[in-house]
């Protein structure tokens, strides 16, 4: 393993548990030693999904919160599902879609960007975001919202954990076929021919209703 493999294997481990800290040979074994096996034993699965449906985004260590942080910048895999931000004030983590690669819109006409933690607009009298736009899956995205699962509440629903990998904020991702949206995953946690219609014709009018 060369020195760039060797670095980018390190920050997939530690991630940003320790800031911008450089962690010694020594201290790495002792990292791993003492937090990768916990890590793989507390795992929080994390998807966006309307409840009892299919997974419609997986959620990953680059996945963005409403308050503009990575998951991997939140408290992640631990047994009491705290995913706080330790960068601000949010106090766990939500996802929001984008439009392309816009933030999505509220019902008010503003970004989702453009609102506050307490999801109050900052542009306008808007006091509670509403995303509007039709998901895939064929339900309102305000329908939708960020869940926590762990291994044995994932596996109780028939639905994918893959590996135990060592690697931080790994939330929803299993294989690459976690990168694809709902409506286009043929794995249990994402639509199998019976769980949503996926005829071309139901797609183009999703698109046609995101706003």
């Amino acid at each position: 393993m060369n020195h760039v493999d060797a670095y980018w294997e390190y920050h997939k481990v530690v991630g940003d548990e320790v800031g911008d800290k450089l962690l010694t040979p020594q201290q790495y074994e002792e990292y791993k030693q003492k937090v990768v096996p916990e890590r793989m034993k507390n795992r929080l699965y994390v998807s966006w999904r309307v409840e009892g449906g299919i997974d419609c985004e997986l959620i990953g260590p680059e996945s963005m919160c409403h308050c503009q942080h990575r998951y991997r910048q939140h408290h992640t895999d631990n047994p009491d599902k705290n995913t706080k931000c330790k960068h601000c004030r949010c106090k766990k983590f939500e996802y929001v879609p984008k439009m392309g690669s816009q933030p999505a819109r509220c019902k008010c006409k503003h970004y989702s960007t453009d609102h506050d933690l307490k999801k109050t607009c900052t542009k306008c009298a808007c006091t509670s975001m509403h995303i509007t736009f039709t998901c895939p899956c064929g339900n309102a995205a305000y329908l939708h919202s960020t869940c926590l699962e762990t291994k044995d509440e994932r596996l109780a629903a028939g639905k994918p954990v893959g590996k135990d990998v060592p690697y931080a904020a790994m939330g929803g991702l299993t294989g690459f076929s976690s990168l694809a949206p709902g409506y286009m995953r043929f794995d249990p946690s994402g639509a199998r021919g019976d769980t949503v219609d996926l005829e071309p014709h139901s797609v183009a009018q999703s698109s046609r209703q995101r706003f």
